[in-house]
């Protein structure tokens, strides 16, 4: 090759190389994704809301309305059988549950588990609450009320009027959740 070639495959070279820095100067980022939030139309728009426009099946296979549960202060629980603190917590809470029998609070299983493993578990262990089944839409519902890791158990207290009073990732402290339930009364 010989050097008037070298001079203009350089210059050419060169000349990309100016073209796309130029373009790299002038790009603009995109904007952020956003969702607009349309009138809802009848349809659910905050978290609790959701919650009650649910329709999940018991372990028996029936559909169950979660809307029977509006009004009334509740306690959602969601959980999963192959997670140790929510297994570990299910006892005392099902013992908290039977003992006020829905006098001032209401309890609710959500499991992000099959149907098998969830019967299988209520077969060995007597819940005194309702379980339904979620499946991994159970962990949507349950970031939509800020558990936005996905981490079980996640725990959700609502009052009578629809608000989330509190919420709780972990295993349950049983004197705080009293304190927390206590105060639902007053």
């Amino acid at each position: 090759m010989n050097k008037k070639h070298v001079a203009v495959y350089a210059a050419v070279a060169a000349m990309f190389g100016i073209m796309g820095a130029l373009v790299a100067i002038n790009k603009k980022d995109p904007p952020p994704i956003t969702t607009a939030i349309a009138p809802t139309g009848g349809k659910p728009h905050t978290a609790v809301d959701n919650l009650f426009a649910q329709s999940l099946n018991d372990l028996q296979g029936a559909p169950q309305s979660l809307a029977k549960w509006r009004g009334k202060p509740l306690l959602v629980n969601f959980w999963a059988t192959w997670c140790a603190p929510c297994v570990q917590e299910m006892p005392e809470l099902s013992e908290l549950a039977g003992k006020d029998g829905g006098k001032t609070f209401n309890v609710i299983g959500i499991g992000i588990d099959s149907p098998s493993n969830m019967q299988e578990f209520a077969a060995k262990l007597k819940i005194a609450y309702p379980l339904y089944v979620a499946g991994m839409g159970g962990t949507e519902l349950s970031r939509e009320f800020g558990n936005t890791a996905g981490g079980l158990p996640y725990t959700v207290l609502i009052g009578a009027d629809g608000q989330v009073r509190k919420t709780y990732l972990g295993k349950l402290k049983f004197d705080e959740l009293r304190a927390d339930l206590a105060k639902l009364e007053g």
